[in-house]
């Protein structure tokens, strides 16, 4: 008698010889998901290593800046405490007093006080970035012509911007001034180096520096100057300028290797925090549909040999023996599928770079290395895949295996726990969604996302019934319009709804997670872009490239014959301390200060109560969701933090309807100018007009330098990571629609040629093969309208929950994406179900078999 281990090698490798198409499906889904799996996982990887380049202190041993993050700590319900941190995007400064506490230490070469600031050049570089020259050998940038600035008038610029002896125009926080060029240096061209005190002033902010390079003495190692600068600032007591929030210590950083880099790129580790947290979501909702998609297609293959099992349970193989032999099968397919897929990871993920880099999606200075010893990462998501496959093999064989030899050729029919599982995920799925109309923000996405994932698993569960139900309306019409093959295509989907019900399901689940991708962030997004209209007043624009617009621009602005009104407009950002179901949470929310004066005639932000006009230091007007989430109404306070970390208590003037152009907060622009890197003039002035006298020549006569811009662009504040999500839902859309053509493909596919035999006995009873082809046409449209409307209300019920509680709107739904869902679906639907017949449906005779 031959062993164990021997019967079941024997029936693995007939099996899957014998059933090889069965298997390709199969090897589809697992590549595939091998592959998502793999490219994901890198892209979460070396988002992980990201880190800002380092540029301007590629010379420097050691930087000390100020605590670029802010905490907030608290404690969840019948836990221990929590600490939340999130990056701020304004600099902080470090006091001028640590420049000797770190020249003091022994090992210290040079300790070189650093300022960086924006300039505009007149004539030559539009925007550039200045410093101190003493800084410049930090980089280390060297002269390539003349010689170093000695006098307040004086400056080094970068190649290409002007020659040495040329007199230039220089704009620093909104003030001109003529310079003389005494060098040009090599590096960026974009930089423009001052005296240190020159540099100082035009900084505008005494008694700090914006960083520190330090450089060691010959035979200190780094990690030992680390030590001793560090704790020389402990000693002194140093700590970050400005007033913090109670719990979040902002003492002082000393950056090495990598990390120097963030001292001036200050966008990148918020973005790399922003991308981890993106790419998480996104990779989790992506490996939910190819974990479920992967299970069914694994499950439908075994299916279709039910009887075949059944059989070798009753002649005499054992559950163990059977099991194993399922479990061989499905490891041969699924080893070779996940690394094939492993190795397509890599470009993939290369080719997500791409579109990344393409589309700017990334701040300046953002690096995503991927080094070498980084490369075999998809070999574990292979091994996670070979899993998945194997528990999804155990699970579809499971019933063969247990029942007594007997009952194995008897197939069972759905049970009433199947039923009831499905109704109460049903339930579930929609008061989640129901939850998300009460809720604001990330909690509301979240509410909804669930209920979406609640609500497919729950229609999948109840495929079957659905399908009934689905026969009972489209039954008629097809036997209406189809005639005789509409009668018999009508009665094999009535009889046969455990297999419509496999049919539907993956075209249910993909249609309503692509609904939800395109259309949540596109309905905030096009509601966004209407309230930017519909805020819209001004008649134009004055900005300025670099330095910030001319002193006193504004009120000469507002002196101009015609001008009715002249907004002064900062963008900046504010962190928002909040507890979510008594965990910690920090928001980094954008945010405008403005100049209140005439506000309503350039920008308005329809305000609910209060007055805005009162806006000043020490005041806010907040967004409608904002108020509603922190119970502010005009008179109460609240408390953020400005992009800086310095924490304030503000008192709520009004709240206001178009916070989703706007942004949840309106400041003073002189109160956010205080907490911005390069403190100055506005940004921008909206200027209203009363069509009299007004006009752009006037407006530039009083604004020398400036761009005048008529009817200008709607001002409208973007989330930080709005490029990067919308690349990336490109990718994930992309991934579920390539889930979409193999789940449906190989399920229908599997079906169909499970039915061969039954269409063969069909054309030996008389049936035409023009019948039969209509017949499989009305089969395959009734699966595509069924899934696509099922797949639809799964989906528009948590969107539209969203839609309430976001924009409080109807969901924005394209009809061109809408549109394609339903042609992809509808021509996948067809290929799934017709391809395979056609060997049934060729020639006089029909052929048999598989």
């Amino acid at each position: 008698m031959a062993s164990a281990p021997n019967v079941t090698r024997l029936l693995a490798s007939r099996a899957a010889r014998t059933h090889r198409k069965a298997w390709a499906a199969v090897f589809a889904a697992l590549a595939l998901t091998s592959l998502l799996l793999g490219s994901f996982g890198l892209a979460l990887a070396s988002a992980g290593l990201g880190h800002a380049r380092v540029e301007r202190y590629a010379g420097a041993d050691l930087v000390v800046t100020g605590d670029q993050n802010t905490r907030f700590t608290a404690k969840p319900w019948g836990s221990d405490p929590e600490t939340a941190t999130a990056g701020l995007t304004e600099r902080v400064r470090v006091p001028r007093a640590a420049l000797e506490a770190v020249r003091d230490v022994s090992g210290v070469r040079s300790a070189i006080a650093d300022e960086v600031f924006q300039v505009g050049v007149a004539g030559g570089v539009r925007e550039a970035a200045g410093g101190p020259w003493s800084a410049a050998r930090l980089a280390p940038h060297v002269l390539r012509d003349g010689g170093g600035p000695e006098r307040a008038r004086e400056v080094v610029v970068g190649e290409g911007t002007a020659r040495v002896g040329d007199r230039i125009t220089v704009r620093a926080s909104g003030t001109d001034a003529t310079y003389k060029v005494t060098g040009v240096a090599e590096g960026p061209r974009a930089a423009v180096y001052f005296t240190s005190a020159e540099a100082r002033r035009l900084a505008g902010h005494p008694g700090s520096v914006a960083a520190i390079g330090v450089t060691a003495e010959p035979g200190t190692s780094t990690s030992a100057l680390h030590a001793r600068v560090r704790r020389a600032l402990d000693t002194a007591g140093l700590g970050s300028v400005g007033h913090r929030a109670d719990g979040d210590g902002a003492g002082l950083r000393v950056l090495t290797g990598d990390g120097r880099g963030g001292a001036e790129f200050l966008q990148a580790a918020p973005a790399r925090a922003g991308m981890l947290a993106l790419l998480g979501s996104v990779a989790g909702t992506v490996v939910l549909i190819a974990l479920l998609v992967v299970s069914s297609t694994i499950v439908q293959a075994l299916q279709q040999r039910s009887r075949e099992l059944g059989l070798l349970r009753a002649v005499g193989a054992t559950p163990r023996q059977l099991r194993g032999a399922v479990g061989r099968e499905v490891g041969r397919v699924a080893t070779v599928a996940a690394l094939v897929g492993a190795v397509a990871a890599i470009p993939a993920f290369l080719g997500l770079r791409t579109l990344i880099d393409a589309r700017g999606a990334l701040p300046p200075g953002m690096e995503l290395p991927l080094p070498p010893w980084l490369l075999p990462a998809p070999l574990v998501t292979a091994g996670l895949t070979l899993l998945v496959a194997r528990l999804a093999a155990l699970i579809a064989c499971a019933r063969t295996a247990k029942v007594r030899p007997a009952e194995a050729l008897r197939e069972a029919a759905p049970g009433t726990a199947r039923r009831v599982t499905g109704l109460v995920l049903l339930c579930l799925g929609v008061s989640s969604a129901g939850t998300a109309t009460l809720q604001s923000g990330e909690a509301a996405a979240a509410a909804a996302g669930a209920a979406t994932v609640v609500l497919a698993i729950g229609c999948a569960l109840l495929g079957p019934w659905i399908a009934e139900g689905a026969m009972r309306v489209l039954g008629s019409p097809m036997r209406r319009i189809g005639g005789a093959a509409g009668h018999l295509a009508a009665a094999n989907c009535t009889a046969s709804a455990r297999r419509l019900g496999a049919a539907i399901t993956p075209i249910i689940l993909v249609t309503a997670f692509i609904l939800v991708q395109l259309s949540a962030g596109a309905t905030v997004t096009h509601a966004a872009g209407t309230q930017a209209r519909d805020a819209a007043r001004a008649d134009f624009a004055v900005s300025a490239e670099g330095g910030g617009l001319p002193a006193g621009t504004l009120e000469r602005v507002r002196k101009v014959p015609g001008v009715v009104a002249a907004t002064g407009v900062t963008r900046s950002t504010v962190v928002l301390a909040r507890r979510e179901t008594g965990s910690p949470r920090l928001d980094r929310l954008p945010v405008l200060g403005v100049t209140p004066g005439g506000l309503a005639r350039t920008l308005d932000p329809a305000v609910r109560d209060g007055d805005i006009g009162g806006l000043r230091p020490g005041t806010v007007a907040v967004g409608r969701d904002q108020a509603r989430s922190l119970d502010a109404r005009p008179g109460s306070t609240v408390t953020v933090r400005f992009g800086d970390g310095v924490e304030a208590r503000l008192r709520v003037v009004a709240t206001y309807e178009r916070e989703l152009a706007l942004g949840g907060f309106l400041f003073s622009q002189e109160q956010l100018l205080r907490h911005v890197s390069s403190p100055g003039s506005a940004d921008r002035i909206l200027v209203a007009t009363d069509g009299s006298g007004a006009g752009a020549s006037a407006l530039r006569a009083a604004a020398p330098g400036a761009r005048v811009s008529p009817d200008p662009a709607p001002e409208r504040l973007e989330p930080e990571d709005r490029a990067l999500g919308e690349v990336v839902t490109v990718a994930a859309v992309g991934a579920i629609g390539g889930f979409t053509v193999i789940a449906v493909l190989s399920t229908l596919c599997l079906i169909t040629i499970g039915r061969r035999p039954e269409l063969s006995l069909l054309r030996l009873a008389g049936a035409g093969r023009s019948q039969l082809r209509r017949m499989l046409r009305l089969e395959a449209a009734a699966s595509a309208v069924t899934g696509l409307a099922v797949g639809g209300v799964v989906g528009l019920v948590p969107l539209l929950a969203f839609s309430v509680a976001m924009v409080r709107t109807v969901p924005h739904v394209a009809a061109t994406q809408a549109g394609l869902i339903a042609l992809v679906v509808t021509a996948t639907t067809a290929a799934g179900t017709l391809t395979p017949a056609r060997r049934v449906l060729r020639g006089r005779y029909p052929s048999q078999g598989r």
